[in-house]
């Protein structure tokens, strides 16, 4: 269980709600959260809304669980729902490794 900080780690999800988000592939010339990370490795992440004019976003650390190959969305820092998990829509998301500005 090691905190993992790493370069160029994106990908897509279409995963909705509050709960820990299914990682659905790298984006091209990126590398996959599996690429890194071992089960219960914990990592600051972004999650993006990539839907024109849908202002749903989060930054914060997450677990990662690789039997689901999914993040736990452990302790959200900052987001468009203040400190609390956003309750994302349908449509695609990206999902990457960043360490946050606070």
């Amino acid at each position: 269980m090691a905190l993992v900080i790493k370069d160029r780690i994106k990908e897509t999800t279409t995963t909705t709600g509050t709960g820990d988000v299914s990682l659905g592939g790298a984006d091209a010339t990126f590398d996959t959260f599996s690429s890194c990370m071992s089960n219960s490795d914990t990592t600051y992440y972004a999650i993006v809304h990539t839907t024109y004019n849908t202002d749903e976003w989060e930054v914060g650390l997450g677990t990662y669980n690789s039997s689901t190959n999914a993040l736990a969305r452990t302790t959200v820092l900052a987001g468009s729902n203040g400190t609390s998990a956003v309750n994302f829509s349908a449509g695609d998301k990206n999902i990457f490794i960043t360490f946050p500005a606070d």
